[in-house]
């Protein structure tokens, strides 16, 4: 490659890449060949790249590189323009970002797991739930990139920890999370009757973790025998979302039916002695012969009931190892239809909050066109928006989706009945939380 020039200042360092004769097919060739340059991977380093008298790009270092680029100056001459590569570990510091992650393992003494949990928080701007027990932990938080990743990063220096699984993704608007709750807990997660007496940290009773590709795998031959059936599930392999009936409305793996279940506290499925049920999938099936495909949001909901299922007999358990946020990043969204629904203000994300990169333009058309199965809540037409909003009395607080007319009809809310109501809150715009009642209540005070 001809007229390079590299200078420097007393500050970083400054590279000029200039080429005389170059097209788009040698790009890839030429990014070999600059990567090769031992000064790349330094961080900082300060780049302009055009011509000397007039630079007209410039930034500085972050990570590695990638030709993004060609142009040609007044002159005829091309230059190539380089910037830095996106690394998902890395992030500003100031950056907010929500991170998720649980792991089974047993604690002799919770409660002063929690004081030194507490003690590290001190001066670190995070909010969010983090429970421990004799079980483990369960940590869902937000916070700036420079606190939120600091205490992840502890949390696996302890060698109980250190295989722990940590999803982060984007917020854009600040803490996604009121405040911090970091307490000792019964139960990770809430079921009834509890979870403490299951055997959950016996990896061997839980169901066998699928990576995100397998699960891809899977889930293609799944589907392709569906279609050859004329759309009948495959007598020996089920596809179970273990998540509540609002959550797939909003997304769900294709071929999934829909869960009847309000709260994730009163999931029954396989639990019932009646061979026949229209609500469970799990009714009827042979429990010896038939593959259980398990998903939810981040692995936790599967993993402590594929432990009550292998109690009631079912020997083939498979679930998604991290959940649909982990294949998301890892796979995108091929065979994934909709968004994902979240536990926190950002209430729903779509795919590429996970993986930018979307791969293919069927990928696309799944992820973004194929909101069919999504109703609106009061009329049944379609929603243009895969995100829910709670009901605008206070007293009912229902999650549904709605289109523009019924938000606009009923205010905000989800029946005629709870316009009516005592404690209104006013409808929300755009894609808003709602804040705690006294904010309304002076409000509305104030007005008087």
């Amino acid at each position: 490659m001809s007229g390079i020039v590299i200078s420097s200042t007393s500050q970083k360092p400054r590279y000029f890449f200039h080429t005389s004769k170059i097209s788009a097919a040698a790009t890839s060739s030429l990014k070999s060949r600059i990567r090769a340059f031992p000064f790349l991977p330094l961080c900082g380093c300060k780049f302009e790249l055009g011509c000397k008298r007039n630079r007209p790009f410039s930034w500085e270092c972050k990570r590695s590189f990638e030709i993004c680029a060609l142009s040609s100056n007044s002159q005829g001459n091309n230059w190539v323009r380089v910037q830095p590569e996106k690394d998902e570990n890395f992030r500003e510091e100031d950056e907010f970002v929500v991170v998720n992650f649980y792991h089974f393992v047993f604690i002799e003494d919770p409660q002063e797991e929690v004081s030194k949990h507490l003690s590290f928080m001190q001066g670190r701007n995070i909010h969010g739930r983090i429970y421990l027990n004799e079980q483990g932990i369960n940590a869902q938080y937000s916070g700036p990139a420079k606190d939120a990743l600091a205490y992840a990063k502890w949390v696996k220096e302890d060698h109980r920890f250190a295989g722990v699984l940590v999803q982060i993704s984007p917020v854009s608007n600040g803490h996604a999370f009121p405040r911090l709750r970091l307490r000792y807990k019964p139960s990770l997660v809430q079921l009834e009757g509890g979870i403490s007496h299951l055997p959950l940290l016996e990896p061997s009773i839980r169901a066998i973790p699928l990576t995100p590709s397998q699960w891809r795998n899977r889930l293609e031959a799944l589907n392709k025998v569906n279609d050859c059936s004329n759309g009948d599930l495959n007598g020996n392999c089920i596809l179970l979302d273990v998540r509540n009936g609002y959550e797939w409305d909003v997304g769900h793996f294709q071929g999934a039916p829909r869960p009847d279940v309000d709260c994730f506290r009163s999931t029954s499925f396989g639990l019932s002695d009646s061979m026949v049920s229209e609500s469970d999938p799990l009714a009827a099936i042979d429990k010896e012969k038939t593959d259980v495909l398990m998903y939810c949001t981040g692995g936790i909901r599967c993993d402590v009931y594929s432990a009550i299922l292998r109690g009631r007999g079912f020997k083939r358990l498979y679930t998604l190892m991290g959940g649909i946020s982990h294949y998301l990043k890892s796979e995108g969204s091929a065979g994934w239809v909709g968004n994902l629904f979240v536990f926190d203000a950002r209430l729903a994300l779509p795919p590429p909050v996970f993986k930018p990169e979307v791969k293919t333009e069927a990928c696309k058309t799944q992820a973004f066109l194929d909101n069919s199965f999504a109703k609106c809540y009061i009329c049944g037409s379609k929603v243009s928006e895969l995100r829910h909003r709670n009901c605008a009395n206070l007293d009912c607080n229902l999650l549904f989706l709605c289109c523009t007319a019924c938000v606009n009809q009923l205010r905000g809310c989800c029946c005629l009945k709870c316009t009516s109501a005592a404690r209104l809150r006013p409808v929300l715009p755009g894609h808003q939380r709602y804040q705690k009642w006294h904010h309304y209540r002076e409000v509305e005070l104030d007005r008087r």
